[in-house]
């Protein structure tokens, strides 16, 4: 699967078994971790707490990353941050960060993740066992069987069916609208949580487990399928698409019922043209620059939180017709926002048919004038689901800000910071805007950039001019601010 544990855990009896007998020494045990790193790309997690709330890094931990950067490629690292980090070793996985412009490490918030995952009913020790193993998602190392990372629902589609029914009916109002819209959501999340127990109820008959039925607890001892069988079943149920949403419902109750600036049968006009011709990008301009989610308390802001309480409670309650599943909510869209956007008309946010919606918990680019991280941030911070799966931020920052020890000392405040407000992951893109734009012209250029494309990291020539083009876009949002 894609996740490979604890590493500087795993390894650290081997290598401390190595050192005293005099079999290898750091250089080799870097070498060795460089070729792993080659060869191997899931998620391995670094650091983090004991059972008991102590720190374990160790000094493996600290090989590890020094490999890494030797190597210095698409890497999958994930430094679990928590109140007593190692502060030397948190500096470094930041000056890597830096210094490489990689996308590696990640930083996961172990405060929101532990919490959240206790409000499912677990223990704080077996919140502290799971680890990052995948694009957003913690598992417990042999525990679990989840489906993470794995069903989407696009909460866009969604809207745009509740849209379309307002539309055509008596009652145009964004009460009605919130009102339809719920009816389909409540629909979409129990066709798909009906449809992972369905899931659930027959893979073992056409797809048993027969590698993790080895490595996890219960299948042996009970002499089940690991879909039968598994210590723990959390299933995770993500939307995409909450910021396209969250706009479209703030620039509905802006400009048409607050100040009205058109009606709704105006607006529907403009979503069935496409916003065509002089008036219409004039309009599309006005709905874009509605009050936007992640402006720092905004109607953009509000609509979000109340999106995001909405959809949590619906799959939280699909538990009580599932007994024994564990549905836990999630916003994140993965590597989907191209293509579920191109299943979605124009949006009242000002987004044009086809395009594609918002990047994970994200803002649409172009949010805020000045793209202030921090109001992104602790706007993220509002709509974290809170059940132990994360809803990442997605970063990009100007390699500048950490080229002095005090710039660099102040991003590592920052990363604890934005983890501490309540986010419980963070995915940092470390982006020379004009080198990004030769290379989207240009991919052959630059063979060797990486980005951190969602909760991956992959060389930027690789992707689709489409998925290139989402990185750009953001750019082109900051330097027009």
């Amino acid at each position: 699967g894609s996740a490979g544990g604890q590493l500087d855990q795993m390894l650290l009896p081997y290598y401390e078994h190595d050192i005293a007998a005099g079999i290898i020494n750091d250089d080799d045990a870097r070498f060795y971790l460089g070729c792993l790193f080659f060869n191997d790309s899931r998620y391995y997690q670094l650091g983090g707490p004991d059972k008991d709330g102590n720190d374990t890094t160790n000094h493996l931990s600290y090989l590890i990353l020094e490999a890494a950067d030797m190597v210095n490629i698409a890497c999958n690292l994930t430094v679990r941050v928590h109140d007593k980090t190692d502060p030397v070793f948190m500096r470094k996985a930041v000056g890597y960060l830096f210094s490489n412009k990689n996308g590696w490490p990640r930083f996961s918030g172990d405060r929101a993740l532990v919490e959240g995952f206790m409000r499912c009913g677990f223990s704080r020790d077996l919140a502290r066992r799971r680890l990052a193993s995948g694009c957003h998602w913690m598992s417990i190392p042999g525990m679990e069987y989840t489906l993470n990372d794995v069903v989407k629902i696009n909460i866009a589609k969604v809207f745009e069916v509740a849209y379309q029914e307002m539309a055509a009916g008596a009652e145009q109002s964004v009460d009605k609208l919130y009102e339809l819209f719920t009816k389909h959501l409540k629909a979409a999340v129990k066709a798909t949580t009906d449809g992972i127990a369905f899931h659930l109820k027959y893979q073992d008959k056409n797809e048993p487990e027969l590698i993790l039925n080895l490595l996890s607890h219960g299948p042996i001892e009970k002499g089940l399928d690991l879909t039968k069988g598994a210590t723990f079943f959390n299933m995770c149920v993500d939307g995409s698409g909450m910021a396209t949403i969250a706009d479209s419902f703030a620039a509905c109750e802006q400009r048409i019922e607050r100040e009205k600036r058109l009606s709704f049968a105006e607006l529907t006009e403009l979503l069935q043209t496409n916003f065509a011709g002089v008036e219409g990008e004039y309009r599309r301009q006005m709905l874009q620059h509605s009050e936007r989610f992640c402006q720092g308390e905004s109607l953009g802001d509000a609509w979000a939180v109340k999106i995001t309480e909405l959809f949590t409670g619906l799959v939280r309650a699909a538990n009580d017709e599932h007994p024994g599943l564990n549905f836990i909510p999630g916003w994140f869209s993965w590597a989907n926002t191209i293509e579920f956007g191109k299943k979605v008309g124009a949006t009242p946010n000002g987004r044009r048919a086809g395009e594609p919606i918002n990047h994970g918990a994200n803002p649409h680019p172009g949010f805020r004038r000045d793209g202030a991280v921090t109001a992104m941030a602790n706007s993220i911070a509002a709509i974290q689901p809170g059940y132990g799966n994360t809803a990442p931020v997605q970063l990009e920052l100007d390699p500048a800000l950490g080229d002095t020890p005090e710039s660099l000392d102040k991003l590592v405040s920052m990363v604890r910071t934005l983890l501490n407000s309540g986010n419980t992951l963070l995915n940092i893109n470390i982006i020379d805007e004009d080198k990004i734009l030769a290379a989207h012209e240009d991919p052959s250029k630059y063979p060797d950039l990486v980005v951190r494309v969602t909760g991956f990291t992959a060389y930027f020539s690789m992707l689709s001019k489409d998925f290139r083009q989402l990185v750009v876009d953001r750019i082109l949002s900051k330097r027009s601010a």
